[in-house]
């Protein structure tokens, strides 16, 4: 069946799943399903798959065993565990034997399984895209080569600092002026801010702000994996070291060699692998799992966290010496509700990338609408942001997406901030001196709390030196009783 959508295949023994996941994904791919794996291969001997989706524990054979199979006959094919039982034995196995491109629990979202099978496709698309450049290249290699050079130009201009979606005096613009300045020095940088802020668009910017930005970017989120297998795919394995270690595995560490890696959530790992990482970063070697010979790696690493890593330092959560060694260069993200200017503008832009993909090419934001989106606090970020934008896609009939489209969370937030911003000065008494001082403490104390009373940072963002921040907190009361 020919199809400009990607193809996925879905199989699972429950006929009431099978049919869940087609409704969740038929608006965006071609989809077969199967209820079992010999039906399976056969629609895979027919159809051109770009995506396989499979239930682990199935009656003929589990889900690990079909996609192994899929990996030796359609290696191409982007494989997706879909799985009730989160088992360790089984993830190592389904990375190690099948080769997967993600291990998901149920149940299920349907945005992330959407936006899961979307980068699987889109994986599966560039595996086939590579396999024909390196055919063109062994007929033209010097023509092939300046291909290269211009994508990598191409991926270079697509990431640069420049290209992230901001106001002309969006807090952001600081931010990547900082990281441009300090890309060109080889340090560890740490990217601090809220889930959803961008965080990973900052550290590939940096990379390809640098002299590795020829070499890989990889990155991993440190919070996604067990201790074991984070491990693993950090530093690499060797066969037979645990069970389920059936080959050699090259670790994101190695793969990085003479590039960048990104390691998100750091904050989330244990205190046993902290001092695994802070052995790799002190000597410049790794040694994978179950090796007696360590390897030098030559990468630069870049940490991001939704936490403040300081504050976990003092709590005992954070090694001290490990914090030292990924923050001789530190920047915190404000998260989308302190740039209110940059929320059109991105609002915008995510507009145009998915507005095709649902068939309204011709879409646009009405003016309230975007007055709307502007008025929301957005807590998820730029994720829900993103979100929010598919959400209206999916329910529109025209090509004006107008506010009716809108959750109403978001609809309602300009009245719910109103109505809130009077009902708090309508409780402030006095004068218009009593009345600023007022304010002026709130304004403090809610600065304070959103950055754990860190005064270093609430006195930057208020303009204050230390001193006068201190000062402030005295004539206020506000600092806290030892």
């Amino acid at each position: 069946m020919s199809t400009t959508l990607p193809v996925v295949l879905i199989v699972d023994d429950e006929i009431r799943s099978l049919e869940t996941l087609r409704r969740t994904l038929e608006e965006a791919f071609e989809v077969f399903t199967a209820a079992s794996t010999d039906e399976a291969l056969a629609i895979l001997q027919n159809e051109f798959i770009h995506v396989v989706i499979s239930d682990q524990r199935m009656p003929d054979m589990t889900g690990v065993a079909f996609l192994k199979l899929v990996r030796e006959r359609w290696p191409e094919v982007a494989r997706i565990i879909l799985s009730g039982y989160a088992d360790n034995a089984d993830i190592i196995a389904a990375i190690n034997e099948a080769g997967i491109y993600q291990y998901l629990l149920k149940p299920w979202r349907p945005d992330a399984l959407l936006l899961t099978v979307q980068g699987a496709a889109r994986l599966a698309t560039l595996q086939r895209e590579n396999e024909l450049l390196n055919v063109e290249l062994k007929a033209s290699e010097p023509w092939m080569r300046s291909r290269v050079a211009a994508k990598r130009q191409q991926a270079s201009d697509a990431f640069a600092m420049s290209s992230i979606t901001r106001a002309a005096n969006s807090p952001l613009n600081r931010i990547c002026t900082l990281l441009t300045k300090v890309a060109v020095h080889d340090i560890a940088v740490l990217i601090e801010g809220e889930s959803g802020v961008g965080k990973e668009l900052l550290a590939r910017a940096l990379h390809y702000a640098s002299h590795r930005a020829q070499r890989p970017f990889v990155g991993e989120n440190c919070a996604a994996l067990p201790e074991q297998l984070l491990e693993s795919v950090l530093f690499g394995h060797k066969r037979g070291a645990f069970t389920g270690a059936y080959q050699d595995h090259v670790g994101l560490f190695q793969q990085a060699d003479g590039g960048t890696i990104f390691l998100d959530e750091i904050g989330e790992t244990s205190p046993a692998f902290q001092a695994k990482l802070l052995r790799v970063l002190q000597e410049g070697e790794i040694r994978p799992v179950g090796s007696s010979r360590s390897l030098r790696v030559d990468v630069r690493v870049v940490s991001a966290t939704n936490r403040t890593l300081a504050d976990l330092v003092q709590q005992g959560r954070f090694r001290e010496d490990l914090y030292y060694r990924l923050s001789p260069f530190a920047v915190l993200t404000p998260p989308l509700r302190e740039r209110p200017e940059d929320i059109p503008l991105i609002a915008l832009d995510l507009l145009e990338r998915m507005r095709d993909s649902f068939g309204l090419p011709d879409a646009l934001f009405s003016p309230a609408t975007l007055v709307c989106l502007q008025n929301y606090r957005w807590p998820g970020n730029v994720r829900q942001l993103k979100n929010e934008i598919q959400r209206m896609l999916a329910l529109a009939d025209a090509p004006v997406l107008g506010p009716e489209l809108l959750s109403p969370q978001v609809l309602h937030a300009g009245d719910e901030s109103q109505q809130q911003e009077l009902a708090f000065l309508g409780s402030v008494r006095g004068d218009l001196k009593e009345r600023l001082d007022q304010l002026e403490s709130q304004i403090i104390r809610e600065t304070l709390t959103r950055h754990r009373w860190n005064k270093t940072r609430a006195a930057s963002e208020l303009g204050l030196s230390r001193v006068g921040l201190r000062n402030k907190l005295v004539r206020y009361g506000l600092e806290p009783k030892a």
